[in-house]
Parts: structure tokens; C-alpha cells; sequence
């Protein structure tokens, strides 16, 4: 579904700044993969390359066989809404909505008729558990709500992979559990491929393996087996022989 081969990317300046050196990675249909490292390491640029945010200097990228960065620009708009789906740590909503507007708003550039809108919205809002703030305004909802609004969004189009920068970061361990818990519910019954940038070794346990990035490189990646508590304490043990500052990762939530 998603596959990076021999990636690159230098940032042009007086001196010239190499962020990504020759990665190699592919991600499977409905592959729930996290991606971890320190700060600088790379790993926000590599999610904005696959977001198409960013160009890479160097090497290959395909979703579903298709390198989205030699569309054209309608096109690549086109691509963007329907294939992809966006979840951010300050969830981006637009606070002159309401809720249900923020969820249609990719609809609505597509044309879709109020109708068709309203069901979907009514449908995705339901799954998600925040059909009672429909008609709220986002400066009148919680945290962990507003992160399930943006979740609602980011899936109204069904895309086939959804990106998530770092979904808890801006939540208490409550509301990132319960966003966690929803990610994951999408992830399997949806069967839809999930990539999530996160300092938090708590969110990163609920996918199906980890990579860690450093200086802009792969450095290893491990694999969940049957127990998530281990999986987490195999991600702690990582991160702790990766070395870093102590504000590199979120502080441990169990």
C-alpha cells in the first residue's frame, strides 16, 4: 500500500541540511505502523513527504502503486482528499464551524450533496461517540472531543491511509487512551492503513510494530506480539538504548 525506496531529503541553504538519508520502507493494507525517534530525527519530515506537504530530493514513493508527487496539482488535490486522511497533535478545526461542518468540510469541496453530508456525518459522529455535540461550536468542547471531530474528518472520505502527527500529544492520558482506542477500532474494522508520528510510548503500543528514526536514518524496528503491555515495555527499552534528551519523549502513561 505505501512503499519508500531509497528516500532522501536535503534542505538547500548556506549550509546544506540532510534530514533523510535512504529510507526503505513499506507498509501493508490495513498495517497499523508507528514511528518514534528524538527530536530532529527525521521523523515529521518523512511523514510530510508521505502527506505530500513535502518533495523528497531523492528516491521513490508510491501509494497504492501511484508516486503522488508527479500529479499535477488539480490532481494531486483530488488525490489528497480521497485517498488520504489527516489527524494533527492541534487537530486543525475551524472554530467559526460547528462540529458537523468540520466533519463535511472535506465533502463539501467534492460538491456532495446536504443530504449525503449529513448521513455520512451522522453516521461517522455516531461510530465515534459525539452525536450529542453536533451543533457545538469547537471552543465549547473538550480536548479529547475535538481530537474524535478531527478523527471524523480525516475518515468521512474513507481514504486508504490515514496520518496521524503525534493525536495524543495534546490530551490527558484519559482522552489519549480513548483516541488510541478509536484509532485502532478504525484501523481493523475499516481495514485502513494507519501511520502515526508520536513521541508517546503509550500511543505507539497500540500498532502493529514501531520504527525508530534517527538522524534521519532507520535505526530498527520491533513487532507487537499477543501482549501489548510487553509490546510497550519493548518500546521503552528501545527508546532508553536510543539515548536522547529526557524532553525527546513524552513522559510514560500506563
Amino acid at each position: 500500500m505505501l512503499k519508500l525506496t531509497n528516500l532522501g531529503k536535503v534542505y538547500e541553504g548556506k549550509v546544506a541540511y540532510r534530514a533523510l538519508t535512504d529510507i526503505n520502507l513499506e507498509i501493508d493494507k490495513g498495517e497499523f505502523v508507528a514511528i518514534m525517534g528524538p527530536s530532529g530525527s527525521g521523523k515529521t519530515t518523512l511523514l510530510n513527504i508521505i502527506s505530500t506537504n513535502d518533495s523528497p530530493t531523492t528516491g521513490n514513493i508510491e501509494i497504492e502503486g501511484r508516486n503522488p508527487h508527479r500529479l499535477k496539482k488539480n490532481a494531486l488535490a483530488k488525490f489528497r482528499r480521497n485517498e488520504l486522511g489527516f489527524i494533527f497533535q492541534d487537530f486543525n478545526l475551524l472554530h467559526t464551524l460547528t462540529v458537523e461542518e468540520n466533519i463535511v468540510l472535506p465533502l463539501t469541496l467534492d460538491g456532495a450533496s446536504v443530504k449525503e453530508m449529513k448521513e455520512k456525518a451522522g453516521k461517522m459522529a455516531e461510530s465515534l461517540g459525539i452525536t450529542p455535540i453536533l451543533n457545538k461550536r469547537t471552543y465549547e468542547i473538550s480536548g479529547g472531543q475535538a481530537q474524535r471531530v478531527a478523527i471524523a474528518r480525516a475518515m468521512i472520505h474513507q481514504p486508504k491511509l490515514l496520518l496521524a502527527d503525534e493525536p495524543t500529544g495534546n490530551l490527558d492520558s484519559k482522552a489519549a487512551k480513548d483516541v488510541m482506542n478509536m484509532l485502532g477500532s478504525i484501523n481493523k474494522k475499516e481495514e485502513t492503513s494507519l501511520l502515526m508520528v508520536t513521541h508517546d510510548p503509550q500511543a505507539a503500543s497500540y500498532s502493529d510494530r514501531v520504527i525508530f528514526i534517527r538522524d534521519g536514518k532507520l535505526h530498527s524496528e520491533i513487532h507487537r506480539g499477543e501482549s501489548r503491555q510487553a509490546f510497550f515495555q519493548k518500546i521503552i527499552d528501545m527508546l532508553s538504548l536510543m539515548g536522547g534528551n529526557d524532553h525527546d519523549f513524552s513522559p510514560v502513561r500506563i
